[in-house]
């Protein structure tokens, strides 16, 4: 995934979006967005010790990949994803918004809670480095856009369908639905995390052996 994400972003940048037909340019865009959800799934899952068996490795890779995404603490997010796991769907969730379950109030809370200040100086500087080559439209086309898309399609359906009320017994102790829709739009949507249920009673199962999971079958 990560040199999927490196290989396209970097072609991209150096063919620039000029020229291009604009459906091409959609297409593209949707696909960067598409490889920029995985690139987070891989961090994800570098928090739950599945990318590699080595820690050091594991480790490693889950920082380029938080850095990549858009230059947040993998360690914020490691001790974060830990409370989400202890208590899913409740105050003490750091992904749950218990004052409000419309979609744009929990989505802006949950960014607030994960945006850091270095985050945005970070960004910011790399976006002036690299506009010193590239131009503004490129870069949004084929950076910004997919990155700010990306983080609403994770938030959708890896945790407001998944964890928004009404909490039921079918969910579980876990307070986590997973969405029916089939195998190949549990890909496309979000690399199999709309199976939702099955990641919180695994969390060790990575994202490509998720439909595998027997509930999942």
């Amino acid at each position: 995934m990560l040199v999927l994400w490196l290989g396209s972003l970097a072609a991209l940048l150096v063919r620039g979006v000029s020229g291009m037909h604009p459906a091409l340019v959609v297409l593209l865009v949707l696909g960067r967005t598409w490889l920029t959800a995985g690139l987070f799934i891989t961090a994800h899952d570098a928090m739950h010790r599945s990318v590699s068996r080595h820690r050091l490795v594991n480790d490693a890779l889950g920082y380029v990949a938080c850095f990549l995404f858009a230059a947040m603490s993998y360690g914020r997010l490691v001790r974060n994803h830990g409370r989400h796991h202890a208590a899913p769907g409740t105050p003490d969730d750091p992904d749950y918004c218990a004052r409000s379950q419309s979609f744009a109030v929990w989505f802006l809370t949950f960014m607030a809670r994960y945006t850091t200040v270095l985050q945005v100086v970070t960004m910011a500087v790399l976006y002036n480095l690299l506009h010193l080559r590239v131009d503004d439209g490129t870069l949004w086309a084929f950076w910004v856009g997919p990155a700010l898309l990306a983080s609403v399609q994770l938030f959708f359906f890896g945790t407001y369908l998944p964890h928004r009320p009404p909490h039921t017994a079918a969910m579980g102790e876990h307070r986590a639905r997973s969405l029916r829709r089939g195998h190949a739009v549990a890909l496309i949507t979000c690399f199999f995390f709309g199976y939702h249920r099955e990641h919180h009673e695994g969390p060790g199962v990575p994202w490509w052996r998720l439909w595998q999971a027997p509930a999942a079958l």
